[in-house]
């Protein structure tokens, strides 16, 4: 179809921008209308607004005037039967036009448009006309697209999507390129596990229910499009259809049973347990229509009885009048057709198998056996009767291909293609995968007229006929060893199949390709039979598209007469019709499973939408039960499901109550219950559930609410509802066992964790616990696994609303609190601590000591930790402390302000950092409360409308959103030991004492002016505050066992050598050291070994990333080594007597274990000489 004899040109630079995005929104309400569950990209929706002109144009060539002038111009330019269904839709709109607008795209934006097209003035009524035609066609397209996105298992219309199904639609191909020599498709590229690939057991139910789908679909078109013709006809027989209508139903029922399975199944389950649903149905003997219908349709005589039949004077002429090409689809596709129940019900047998070896749950292997078991009888009738009457074949390989694109091996389709095309000697043109989806079928014809014989290749878009090579073998680089030579190519679209009879003495079993141009070729198979399954490949292709058509068209035909009756609104308070006053939609934004996306509502539409019988929205239900305290109570919520669970039945209309008294009729009655009262009722059962499994907090703050939802699903009956009332009772059973015996923290790591790490103060020592005396690293890891407790206690529902900042904050966020007060408290401890600390040098040493601790935090992912110690030394206290911070080492600076990046440019670096790590971590919680809080306050609760207030429930969907992410950091712990007594010491910290907030501010800010006053050249001079040794131990684990920290290198492994520090020879120089005065209180450590000066490599109290000292052991143990290079090494015994062991290269073991902190017992062997003494730590030997 081409528009380049119009004088208007809808595509140049003047026109486009006119045109260009006016019926694209419009494009979205017809998808929505035919494919509700889909949604479309936005180039997708384009191209066909580019279709759409393409057809306005060649209608306006007509110059109409009247919306006769139309008609006509459709009934010659469109394609037969397209034609006639386009124009009753036209014809449709324009007696509905009189009582409102029912079309879906801008009749009024187009129509002034359309004058100028034309150049003069035309009808509104034809305007609208038009615009019917041109909406028939863009809902024809979509919704050919739609059925192939949702047959390759996606939930996106693309471009490409478009261009494939329509390239397989021979109508519109007509109608669109019937000029153009062939159309090049897109490869298809599957993303789904082909079927000789492992399946996991819910990747095999998955593909069940795709393949169930689509059977039901092929089950829809035998009932829908040709059993009625036979059933409305006397002079056709019906019986021919045997038991179809009672497999319909079992294939919906265990459909049915299988996906609300798969919606109710626990998060923490494996899989969903479909066992039951086969069970259940077996038991009810549901599936024995298939061994009746088998028999009826394989019987001896059958296909001949059928022809037969079909023969009848006046027969053909009657399916002929249905529509073209009706009575070949009968005769050829209808027989193949037939066959797919018989496929399906043995791919059952085959899915049990598979299901019972892949399951994990013994519960349901049970079932799945007892359902095999149940089915064995039916297994062994079934597997006879196919054996008399039919090859067994797998049903992906039957000859009736009414779906361009099967579910499985698309990408072995396109491999096959191409070693096809690699096989041909002499192709010409574009890749067979450039024209063609799907390979049909190959096999040996007679040219009839040349009585040559000729290979075929069928695919979906092309027929290729080839000569076979049987020339000598060739010999290397002589030439192609292709096995066929190609020797013409039909394109299926622009060729005509038509049937001919057979003829005494000329041919047997032929078919007639016709193409454009009036010539024909005729081709003849060997048998009756072989014609038959090329007759029914190529009817099937040709005609498909007429026949899902018309399947459509009768499933719309039938929702029309057949409208599910609801009860009214008086009496159901969740019948009430959508409307602008209840419920907003997010615009042209859809979920990616194409469910729409609720903006605000009336909390009776937001509780309908969670219960919606149309479809589950797993993620509604997350979002909605994580905020809806914010603006409903529990015990309302719980009112609101038992109320939308109470569903009463529909009154019958005045026609029914004439015919059939009060009650509505029983098959009514039977789908209102099957299609509506069911599914609401299992989700209702599915909110609880997910309610007393993420949320039982709402019930172990309320008895009487618990005991009222017992109550609720004791009442629930049904078969059906049995299982899922039995899931909702264990949970609730399990939650208030760990209510009652606490939750268990017994958790398995894969490797052992680390042992603690110990410093001045030892195992029981709490009253010398402090920040100087423990070891920073246990310090460290104390605080994070107590932080990560915290972190992982919080609920979502402690977010919401920001209740945190509310009166009653204690009852609604305690979690919360707890983690605010705590991060609270350590950062005016670090404070505290720094600020109290008078002198220069204790005070630098206990600043390099946090420095130290933020380092262990970083290494542990403590985002938390360390933005508590950045905020401590930003404090206005700490930060003007500058004389302090020109003692700490340049390298502990820079520690410290690559920390304090992590908050700058609103936390980019933090956020980006996060991203990037492993759980498991602690984020910040800071950042989440701003972002909740700028949500919160940034957006109303309630959205007005109409005058009505509705509730903001895109709101609430942002926070749900901060809430998910905070959640997805909760599940890792961390593999670290709980130390008990350090943790209650950082539990119990209280920097402020009794003082209130701002006089403990008062107080630290005047502290840090006493020992840092301002505008001073030289501080003011303090006595030191410890007595124990202010030498960090480094941040470095003394055990070589796997922590979460890195780890030294083994000493043995490491080239070494030994150092001392001097004994003074007088007590006098350098301060008197003696034995000290009592175990527990160590000694000071010379000036020389400060912290602050690190530039003797040899200390003991310098370079963090050195190995540990044997005296800062995590425990009092022995320490051996063997020092080869032992140089002069002093120690003071406890009386005094001075020890020294002179002598080089002499191998010494040294064993020492620790009394106290100060002193220690040596065992050391020389000569085999033992000798054991002990001393008093002057000084102590480091391997470096």
């Amino acid at each position: 179809m081409q528009a380049a004899q119009l004088q208007y040109d809808f595509f140049n630079e003047e026109n486009a921008p006119k045109w260009r995005g006016l019926l694209v929104p419009s494009l979205n309400k017809v998808l929505s209308q035919v494919h509700p569950n889909l949604v479309s990209q936005q180039e997708a929706l384009q191209y066909i607004e580019e279709l759409i002109l393409l057809l306005l144009s060649m209608l306006c060539q007509a110059q109409p005037r009247s919306v006769q002038d139309v008609e006509e111009r459709v009934q010659k330019s469109f394609p037969h039967p397209i034609d006639k269904w386009a124009i009753a839709d036209a014809q449709a709109a324009i007696e509905k036009r009189k009582r409102r607008n029912p079309l879906a795209l801008p009749v009024d934006k187009i129509h002034p448009l359309l004058k100028e097209v034309l150049g003069y003035k035309i009808d509104h009524q034809v305007s609208v006309y038009m615009v019917a035609v041109l909406e028939y066609i863009s809902a024809d397209i979509l919704k050919l697209a739609g059925n192939y996105v949702r047959n390759i298992r996606h939930y996106e219309i693309s471009q490409q999507d478009i261009t494939v199904a329509m390239c397989a639609d021979k109508v519109l191909m007509d109608m669109f390129h019937q000029d153009e020599e062939d159309i090049s498709g897109f490869p298809l590229m599957d993303e789904e596990p082909s079927a000789s690939e492992e399946q996991s057991y819910y990747e095999l139910v998955k593909s069940f229910m795709a393949d169930g789908r689509q059977f039901l679909r092929q089950l829809d078109l035998i009932i829908k499009v040709f059993r009625e013709p036979f059933a409305s006809n006397a002079m056709l027989f019906s019986h021919i259809f045997s038991r179809i209508v009672d497999i319909h139903e079992v294939t919906v029922k265990l459909l049915g049973l299988i996906e609300d399975t798969v919606e109710m199944t626990d998060e923490g389950s494996p899989h969903p347990l479909v066992g039951s649903c086969f069970e259940d149905l077996a038991e009810e003997l549901a599936f024995d229509p298939y061994e009746t219908y088998a028999q009826d349709i394989l019987r001896s005589g059958f296909h001949e009885h059928f022809l037969s039949q079909l023969s009848k004077p006046g027969a053909a002429f009657y399916l002929q009048s249905i529509c073209e090409g009706f009575k070949e689809a009968v005769q050829y596709v209808l027989p193949r057709l037939l066959l797919t129940p018989v496929y399906h019900c043995l791919h059952h047998f085959e899915i049990l198998k598979q299901l019972e070896e892949k399951s994990e749950d013994e519960e349901d292997k049970e079932c799945l056996k007892q359902a095999i078991t149940a089915l064995l009888n039916l297994q062994s009738s079934m597997e006879r009767i196919c054996s008399r009457s039919l090859a067994k074949r797998r049903l992906s390989e039957s000859a009736c291909r009414f779906y361009s694109h099967q579910m499985k091996g698309k990408h072995l389709a396109i491999k096959k293609m191409n070693e096809i095309q690699k096989n041909i000697d002499g192709w010409e043109g574009k890749d067979i995968g450039q024209c063609c989806n799907e390979f049909i079928m190959e096999g040996t014809l007679t040219r009839v007229g040349a009585k040559h014989e000729r290979h075929i290749f069928l695919f979906d878009g092309l027929m290729i006929c080839c000569k076979s090579n049987h020339g000598p073998p060739r010999l290397p680089g002589a030439g192609s060893t292709a096995e066929y030579r190609l020797k013409e190519k039909f394109f299926m679209r622009k060729v005509q199949i038509n049937d001919k009879d057979d003829k005494e003495g000329e041919y047997r079993h032929a078919f007639e390709i016709i193409l454009k141009d009036g010539n024909s070729v005729v081709f003849a198979a060997k048998s009756a039979e072989e014609k038959n399954g090329w007759m029914a490949a190529l009817i099937s292709l040709q005609y498909r598209s007429t026949l899902e058509r018309m399947l459509d068209s009768a499933m719309m035909q039938e929702e029309k007469e057949e409208q599910m009756r609801l009860p009214g609104a008086e009496v159901y308070r969740f019948a009430e019709a959508d409307s602008e006053e209840n419920v907003v939609f997010e615009e042209n934004v859809q979920s990616k499973s194409g469910i729409p996306i609720i903006k605000a509502g009336t909390v009776l539409k937001l509780i309908e939408r969670l219960t919606f019988h149309m479809y589950a929205d797993p993620n509604f239900v997350r979002t909605f039960l994580t905020t809806y305290r914010s603006f409903c109570k529990p015990q309302e919520l719980l009112d609101l499901l038992m109320e939308r669970f109470d569903i009463p039945e529909p009154r019958p209309s005045e026609a029914d109550q004439l015919e059939g008294g009060e009650q509505p009729l029983s098959a009514e009655l039977k789908r209102f219950r099957k299609e509506f009262v069911q599914p609401v009722q299992l989700r209702v059962l599915n909110v609880c559930r997910h309610w007393v499994e993420h949320h039982f907090y709402d019930f172990e703050r309320d008895a009487h609410l618990l005991r009222r939802l017992e109550e609720f699903i004791a009442l629930v009956r049904g078969k059906a509802m049995r299982k899922w009332v039995e899931s909702i009772t264990k949970i609730i059973q399990r939650k208030k066992q760990v209510q009652a015996s606490g939750p268990s923290h017994s958790i398995t790591f894969q490797n052992s964790p680390p042992p603690v790490e110990w410093h001045l103060s030892k195992p029981g020592q709490t009253e010398l616990f402090d920040l100087m005396t423990l070891h920073p690293i246990e310090i460290a890891r104390q605080l994070t696994l107590l932080e990560s407790d915290f972190y992982r206690a919080v609920q979502p529902s402690e977010l919401v609303g920001s209740v945190w900042t509310k009166e009653d904050k204690e009852i609604h966020s305690p979690n919360l609190l707890r983690m605010i007060r705590h991060t609270t408290n350590l950062t005016l401890w670090f404070e505290k601590c720094i600020v109290e600390t008078e002198n220069l040098e204790e005070r630098a040493a206990v600043v390099a000591r946090i420095i130290e601790i933020l380092q262990v935090f970083q290494e542990l992912n403590n985002f938390n930790g360390v933005l508590e110690v950045v905020s401590a030394m930003n404090s206005s206290p700490v930060y003007r402390l500058d004389h302090t911070f020109e003692q700490i080492p340049s390298r502990q600076r820079k520690i410290l302000e690559e920390a304090h990046e992590l908050s700058e440019d609103h936390y980019k670096k933090y956020l980006a950092k996060l991203r990037s790590i492993n759980p498991p971590c602690v984020p910040f919680f800071g950042i989440y409360l701003t972002n909740i809080l700028k949500t919160e306050e940034g957006n109303p609760d309630f959205l007005k409308r109409h005058g009505k207030d509705l509730i903001n429930f895109s709101k609430r969907r942002k926070v749900a959103e901060i809430t998910g992410e905070i959640q997805q950091y909760q599940n890792q712990p961390y593999c670290l030991r709980v130390e008990g007594d350090i943790r209650k010491f950082f539990e119990n910290l209280n920097p402020m004492e009794d003082k209130s907030e701002k006089e403990f501010a008062d107080y630290l800010f005047n502290k840090s002016l006493e020992i840092e006053p301002r505008n001073v050249r030289s501080l003011p001079r303090f006595a030191k505050k410890y007595t124990c040794p202010l030498k960090s131990p480094g941040v470095r684990p003394s055990s070589a066992r796997p922590g979460t920290m890195r780890h030294p290198t083994p000493l043995q492994n490491e080239p070494r050598k030994i150092s001392y520090s001097r004994i003074p020879d007088t007590d006098t120089e350098g301060g008197a050291v003696s034995a000290p005065n009592s175990p527990r209180t160590p000694l000071t450590p010379p000036p020389a070994s400060a912290a602050s000066s690190s530039t003797d490599v040899g200390s003991v109290f310098d370079s963090p990333q050195g190995p540990s000292s044997p005296f800062h052991s995590s425990k009092t143990r022995s320490s051996h080594a063997a020092c080869p290079d032992l140089q002069n090494m002093t120690l003071r015994t406890c009386n005094n007597e001075v020890l020294i062991l002179f002598s080089s290269k002499i191998p010494v073991n040294i064993a020492m274990e620790i009394i106290s902190p100060d002193i220690c017992a040596i065992n050391f062997t020389h000569s085999a000489q033992p000798r054991v003494c002990v001393c008093v730590c002057v000084c102590v030997c480091v391997c470096v």
